[in-house]
C-alpha cells in the first residue's frame, strides 16, 4: 500500500546521518519500501487520485525503482515536496530518490552534491496568460506581475530574459503550483511561468482551459529528471539504469503486455539481457536477474508512461517533440544492456 508522508522538521543530525550514508540500497532493502521525494501535487506528473493513491509520470519511475529493487511497485513511500523543500529532503537522507520535475544543472550537481541519473522529460520554461490579458508573445510582458515558485531554475531564467529584452516585471512569489493557480486565477498575477509541461498540466486543470493560452516563447533548457545524493554510486547505478530500461524497452518493444511472453527468451539478445533471460546484469547491481522487467511491468515502458499520463490523448496533451527515441528524431537514447 502506496503512503504519503509530510515533510516535517529536519534535525542536523539526521541531515548529517542522511549525507554520510553510502549504502541506500541495503537501506531501502531492509525498510522494504522506497522514500521517493514527488511534487506536492502536479496533475499528470505527481498527485494524489480521488483515493489518495500516487499517480503521474514522475510517480511512474519512483514506482519502477520500487519494482526493480523490492519486487512490488507499491512499496512506496512518496513524501511531496517544495522548490525549496526538496534538496534538504534527499540530502538529509529523508527521501532515497528525488522525481520531481527537477532540471539537471551544474550547481545542483557539484554545489550541492546530487547525481541525477538521467533525464526523463526534456522541457524548457514558458508562459501562461489570460487570452483576456490579449498578447501573443513573451516580449509583451514588460510590466506584467509574474508568479513564480522559489527555489526553481525559473527565478533566475526570468530575470535573465526580461533583462536580456530590456522589460521589467513584479515577481510575485509562491511556494507550490497548486498555490501558483490560486493566486494566478485570482488575478494576483498576470502570468504563470514555470516549465511549459508544468504550464500544459497546470491549464488543463482550469474549469475553462480556453481561456488561457501559453505563449510560444521557450525562455529555458530545462532537462528534467530523477536524481540522488552524490557518495553512494551503487545507488545511482540502480536508478540510473531503471530508467534506461524503460526507454530501451520503448525502443524495442517491450511493453507490459508483452514483457512476460518476451521473457520467455527472444531472438534479440539486448532484449534477452534485459529482461534477464541472458546473462545476469541484475547481479551487478545486488538485484534478482528480473529487475527490469519488473520495473517495465510495473507500469509500462518510458511511451506507455508518457501517453498514459501526459500524451496527446489526456487532458495534458503532450506532444513526444524531443522526448521522442532517437530513432524517431528525438533525444531518448539508452546506453546498450550488456
Amino acid at each position: 500500500m502506496t503512503k504519503t508522508v509530510t515533510l516535517g522538521a529536519l534535525t542536523v543530525a539526521a541531515f548529517a546521518a542522511g549525507a554520510a550514508g553510502a549504502a541506500t540500497l541495503d537501506d531501502v532493502k531492509a525498510r522494504g519500501s522506497l522514500n521517493c521525494g514527488v511534487t506536492t501535487g502536479l496533475v499528470g506528473f505527481a498527485a494524489p487520485d480521488a483515493n489518495g493513491e500516487w499517480e503521474g509520470f514522475d510517480v511512474g519511475v519512483c514506482r519502477a525503482v520500487a519494482a526493480a529493487v523490492l519486487g512490488d511497485p507499491t512499496a512506496v513511500t512518496f513524501v511531496p515536496t517544495t522548490g525549496k523543500t526538496r534538496f534538504t529532503a534527499l540530502a538529509s537522507g529523508e527521501i532515497d530518490l528525488l522525481a520531481r520535475n527537477t532540471t539537471w544543472t551544474y550547481s545542483r550537481d557539484v554545489d550541492l552534491k546530487f547525481e541525477f541519473v538521467g533525464v526523463n522529460y526534456y522541457d524548457g520554461q514558458g508562459f501562461l496568460v489570460p487570452k483576456a490579458l490579449g498578447v501573443s508573445s513573451a516580449k509583451e510582458l514588460s510590466g506584467a506581475t509574474i508568479c513564480i515558485q522559489t527555489g526553481t531554475t525559473t527565478e533566475l531564467n526570468l530575470a535573465d530574459y526580461f533583462r536580456k529584452n530590456n522589460m521589467e516585471y513584479q515577481p510575485v512569489p509562491i511556494e507550490t503550483n497548486g498555490e501558483a493557480q490560486q493566486q494566478y486565477l485570482a488575478g494576483a498575477c498576470d502570468v504563470y511561468t514555470t516549465d511549459a509541461s508544468g504550464l500544459a498540466a497546470t491549464r488543463a486543470a482550469f474549469e475553462t482551459p480556453g481561456d488561457h493560452v501559453v505563449l510560444p516563447e521557450i525562455i529555458s533548457k530545462e532537462p528534467l529528471g530523477p536524481l540522488v545524493r552524490h557518495g553512494d554510486s551503487e545507488w545511482g547505478d540502480v536508478a540510473r539504469w531503471t530508467l534506461n530500461a524503460l526507454i530501451a524497452a520503448e525502443e524495442y518493444g517491450i511493453t507490459s503486455a508483452n514483457v512476460e511472453e518476451l521473457s520467455a527468451g527472444t531472438d534479440s539478445p539486448e532484449i534477452d539481457r534485459i529482461l534477464g533471460t541472458e546473462d545476469n546484469l541484475g547481479a551487478m547491481m545486488g538485484l534478482e536477474p528480473t529487475w527490469a522487467k519488473a520495473a517495465i511491468a510495473a507500469g509500462g515502458n518510458y511511451g506507455e508512461l508518457f501517453e498514459k499520463n501526459i500524451g496527446e490523448n489526456t487532458p495534458i496533451g503532450l506532444s513526444r517533440g524531443l522526448n521522442a527515441q532517437w530513432t524517431d528524431g528525438g533525444l531518448l537514447y539508452a546506453p546498450p544492456f550488456r
